[in-house]
């Protein structure tokens, strides 16, 4: 059962949440134009060198990456897999939500005249597809078990 389709996407679900942790995620522009900050998710290196931390932005990728890797290996027990699943969806929801309050909160801290988003901000949201790939998978397998079971 471990080389299943939904082993696929919950390893690549792992790595694009790995790859996500190192990128930034976007840089906040300030006021004169010239001086940027890079927003990573373990947090903003300011235009003079200092670094403020959004350490919950990396614990819920970090969280959500190795529940990812560990739902692999759940495939005994496939209800649990499906509710690790859904679970890390939720969580990587919560990243976006967080996100963008780290972003307004730290805008008005940085006196910052705009956000330029990076293409890694949308590793999440493929991440979240790919769960619910892998959890169409995963109920049509627990439904064809099902189906085998009323045959015998």
């Amino acid at each position: 059962m471990i080389q299943r389709i939904q082993s696929v996407y919950l390893l690549l679900v792992t790595i694009l949440l790995v790859v996500a942790i190192c990128l930034p995620v976007g840089q906040f522009i300030g006021s004169d134009g010239i001086a940027t900050h890079v927003f990573k998710p373990l947090g903003v290196t300011l235009a003079d060198g200092s670094f403020q931390s959004t350490w919950g932005l990396f614990g819920i990728l970090l969280l959500s990456a190795i529940i990812a890797l560990c739902t692999i290996f759940l495939f005994r027990n496939r209800m649990l897999q499906v509710r690790m699943t859904i679970f890390g969806s939720l969580l990587l929801i919560g990243y976006y939500i967080a996100f963008f309050v780290f972003m307004f909160i730290l805008k008005g801290d940085l006196n910052a005249m705009s956000f330029q988003l990076g293409w890694a901000l949308c590793l999440p949201a493929v991440c979240i597809i790919l769960n619910y790939l892998a959890f169409r998978a995963i109920y049509r397998d627990e439904l064809m078990v099902k189906a085998a079971d009323r045959l015998r």
